[in-house]
């Protein structure tokens, strides 16, 4: 059950104007004293939501309808980190489906063998392991319902609908006991993904080639809303849905997240200082273009939800040759 208020970035008169959005209806913050930025509201998170706190009904009931066309994306983060392999079957489905997804180690397996290895795989990581995270760049941030650029470079583009953590606190060195503490809260993320340029087959390589796999421009729609996590009752039970061209192809429950998103977090701020607004991609669920021998095309649509959270409407577009 989810309830109270969520943030999020309107165009509004030509602005990028921010907003608590309650009901239906958007409220700009500016108006209240607050700053008209959500990156500089989570700076201040604790006073942004003592402020939103106050607000009395009439204003809410004053407020004009949302209109979900005009949404941007929230912010810009300043760092943004992607825990990938994070999804039980949507590893084994990777793996199974896609053969530029497979190391050396796996080529002279049968498929009953890769299997077997690679449940056995997973069964280890969620009792055992730590997040495998990498680094995604802040430029690749577009809107909920922004066009996707497909490059032109790419043989396989392929979506991964996320759920995404966005930090509240400044956060360095805690346990994953406290990790939560420093969550602001939760929106929608699609990791979009070069899936054939991962692992590079050149002679090259020492490690998966994450910026080349992705990083292109446009390739984290983010949004529509920012919910506060006091707003979400349990994140490990919520439903990520996606579909292209109104086939559904992700349908499934966070539960399946092997290691947590506390774990992640701890794991982090072992290594790096989190800021607030800083964005965590936890992880895909099973459904990816890559286990169905499906990617992207031009003229594709892709909509994406998560339980309470809102819904992403990308459509795909070829990078203009230009």
């Amino acid at each position: 059950m989810m309830t109270g208020y969520a943030l999020a970035t309107l165009s509004l008169d030509g602005t990028a104007q921010a907003v608590a959005v309650r009901d239906g209806r958007a409220l700009p913050l500016a108006p209240l004293g607050l700053a008209n930025d959500l990156l500089a509201l989570i700076d201040r998170w604790d006073e942004t939501r003592a402020v939103i706190g106050r607000i009395d009904e009439a204003a809410w009931q004053a407020a004009p309808p949302l209109d979900e066309a005009a949404v941007l994306a929230p912010y810009r983060p300043r760092q943004v980190f992607c825990t990938g392999a994070n999804y039980r079957k949507h590893v084994i489905g990777l793996i199974m489906g896609d053969p530029a997804m497979r190391t050396a180690e796996h080529d002279a397996m049968t498929p009953e063998q890769l299997r077997a290895h690679a449940e056995q795989v997973m069964d280890e990581k969620a009792a055992n392991a730590t997040p495998f995270c990498f680094l995604k760049l802040p430029s690749c941030v577009v809107g909920p319902n922004d066009d996707v650029i497909l490059p032109r470079n790419v043989a396989k583009p392929d979506w991964e609908l996320e759920l995404g953590v966005v930090i509240g606190k400044r956060c360095h060195h805690v346990t994953p006991q406290q990790a939560m503490d420093h969550v602001a809260g939760f929106a929608v993320v699609n990791d979009v993904t070069a899936r054939e340029l991962i692992f590079r087959r050149d002679g090259s390589a020492i490690g998966p080639d994450w910026l080349s796999g992705k990083s292109f421009p446009t390739f984290l729609p983010f949004g529509p809303l920012i919910v506060p996590k006091e707003a979400v009752a349990d994140p490990y039970a919520l439903n990520i849905r996606l579909s292209v061209n109104g086939k559904v192809y992700q349908d499934e429950s966070t539960a399946d997240m092997m290691i947590s998103i506390e774990r992640q977090i701890a794991y982090l701020s072992e290594r790096v200082i989190l800021q607030p607004g800083d964005l965590l991609c936890t992880g895909s669920p099973y459904g990816n273009g890559s286990a169905f021998g499906v990617f992207l095309q031009p003229g594709d649509r892709m909509e994406g939800s998560i339980t309470g959270l809102g819904t992403q409407r990308n459509r795909c577009v070829a990078e203009d040759a230009s």
